[in-house]
């Protein structure tokens, strides 16, 4: 969600998180070199079943994909079922997929996340469009629906992908081009911003991620990570976003946080476990 003054509104535009569908989506390999050297080792995950909401997303199959890859069993919730076993990794024993959609209610979600869930990752977004009130029904009311079944099945870990600047009013950011964009768009942000306000005073042990410009590309740049509301530019792969969701999981220097993230040619590389050590409780 990336707004330089030197560049035109459309390319913002290309890098914010709702909008990225702009570029074409790419799955890229989890061995890239980027990925080289992460503090989550194979296994670690072992015997740890997760439930991703948006599993299907672009974001939310880097998610699955990863979360695989560490020896994690993943619930996948997905709309449609059969496109998702095209786009997954269908053949994997450690991988369910299943039909799961935020916007029908706590009661469902709470049957297909069933009690045998360790976390409950979210990754889901509204398809933009004129429908002003689809902002809610997903990135609002879903996600509240999300934290609810995790309660009514005794789930105590939930990750949350958010975004840079839903807090833009009280950052100062009301100007920004991006935060003015987004919330035309039935007040994406704000959507945002309340949903995670819920997930605070549920009780739950949460991660909330403030992703910058999500961009299908490979990473280009090391993560920088600052606490919440102090970010309002810059942009991120999905790849590294994944990386920082799985990691969570791993680490509880992570629990009970706000962090936002972007990527940044000229930073210095740390592990996340630094990362998140860095980042006060609020």
């Amino acid at each position: 969600m990336t707004c330089v003054a030197s560049r035109s509104l459309f390319t913002r535009i290309k890098t914010c998180p709702s909008f990225s569908f702009l570029s074409k989506s790419k799955l890229y390999p989890l061995h890239m070199k980027a990925m080289e050297g992460s503090e989550i080792k194979e296994q670690e995950g072992k015997g740890k079943k997760i439930f991703v909401a948006g599993a299907n997303g672009n974001t939310g199959k880097r998610i699955v994909e990863q979360l695989l890859s560490k020896g994690f069993a993943v619930k996948a919730g997905v709309r449609d079922v059969e496109k998702a076993k095209s786009s997954l990794s269908g053949d994997n024993p450690l991988l369910d997929i299943v039909k799961a959609d935020v916007t029908e209610g706590s009661t469902k979600l709470a049957e297909v996340i069933s009690n045998d869930t360790d976390a409950v990752i979210c990754a889901t977004g509204f398809r933009p469009s004129f429908n002003l009130f689809a902002p809610w029904k997903v990135d609002n009311f879903g996600t509240v629906n999300l934290v609810e079944a995790c309660r009514k099945q005794n789930v105590k870990r939930f990750i949350l992908i958010s975004s840079i600047l839903v807090n833009g009013a009280a950052m100062g950011q009301l100007l920004n081009p991006a935060y003015i964009f987004l919330n035309i768009f039935g007040l994406t942000l704000v959507a945002k911003l309340q949903a995670e306000n819920h997930i605070r005073k549920s009780g739950i042990n949460y991660t909330i991620i403030r992703p910058g410009g999500l961009k299908n590309d490979p990473p280009k740049g090391n993560i920088v990570m600052e606490r919440e509301d102090t970010l309002y530019e810059g942009s991120i792969s999905r790849d590294q976003v994944a990386e920082v969701a799985v990691e969570s999981l791993l680490q509880p220097e992570s629990h009970y946080k706000v962090v936002e993230i972007v990527a940044r040619a000229e930073a210095p590389k740390r592990s996340l476990q630094e990362h998140f050590s860095s980042i006060q409780q609020r």
